[in-house]
């Protein structure tokens, strides 16, 4: 960082030769010699800033400092008091980079983790994903919802949640899903009726369920309720939990939408 300058050159210069010497702005060397950090010793006739090499000494010491970076009171300080601890200043110095290496590491790992979210969804191998979500789960889904969805709001709110989620949280999304399934084919199974409180309830269960990958409108449920039918991997896991539960499924969230307003037929997702 520190700069070598040619101890042959010019006395006398002016600011704007000053400032290319030593590689810092002349609105800089204004402000230096504003604040009595860094003066000129003489000017010229015209009143223009002259910089001796004195003058220059004191700035390149001055910008050796900044760019190690002290404030410039620290770099006053330093300068002008001959009891500054100059050493303790820059152990305080080197002290403050360490933990904003630090920071700047964790951010980049962290950016690293939304750059893999965004690209492939799941921050998982295929075994662990078939571990977690069960022998049912189809590993290559998360690359063709990338396909399908990558360049709506919907994936990017799906892929910054990923890149924060921990094995636990998506093991606890999986039991929710999980346990989401039992209670629609139990209720499917004691004849639980499209519109009654207990289906509705259920609905929301769903909604909630779903909002973790990203918030899920009812006029979106809808479409998905849709989806469940014609989709042969929703049709088949939904079958491969009961029989007939897809279009069960489709039916109580239909009958909820209709009984807040929302037409099933032209539901969009929205």
């Amino acid at each position: 960082m520190e700069r070598v300058f040619d101890e042959n050159d010019a006395v006398d210069l002016t600011v704007g030769q000053a400032s290319a010497r030593l590689g810092v702005t002349v609105r800089t060397l204004h402000h230096w010699d504003e604040i009595a950090l860094a003066r000129p010793s003489s000017r010229s006739a015209g009143g223009y800033r002259l910089y001796a090499e004195g003058d220059l000494e004191r700035l390149r010491r001055i910008v050796v400092y900044r760019e190690l970076g002290l404030d410039l009171d620290s770099i006053r300080s330093v300068l002008d008091d001959p009891s500054a601890a100059i050493v303790t200043a820059l152990r305080a110095q080197q002290g403050q980079l360490a933990a904003r290496i630090e920071h700047l590491n964790a951010l980049g790992d962290d950016l690293a983790r939304m750059v893999d979210a965004h690209e492939h969804g799941l921050l998982m191998t295929a075994e662990e994903q078939t571990a977690m979500f069960g022998p049912g789960w189809n590993p290559q889904w998360p690359a063709e919802a990338r396909q399908r969805y990558g360049d709506t709001p919907e994936w990017r709110q799906y892929a910054e949640r990923s890149a924060s989620r921990t094995a636990d949280d998506w093991q606890a999304i999986a039991d929710t899903a999980a346990a989401l399934d039992q209670a629609l084919a139990d209720a499917m199974d004691t004849g639980v009726e499209p519109g009654s409180p207990a289906a509705d309830s259920l609905v929301e269960q769903h909604r909630e369920a779903f909002s973790a990958y990203f918030p899920i409108t009812r006029q979106m449920q809808v479409v998905l309720g849709r989806m469940y039918e014609v989709d042969p991997a929703y049709t088949a896991h939904y079958e491969g939990v009961r029989p007939g539960l897809a279009s069960w499924l489709r039916r109580i969230i239909d009958a909820s939408a209709r009984a807040r307003g929302i037409d099933p037929d032209t539901a969009a997702w929205q």
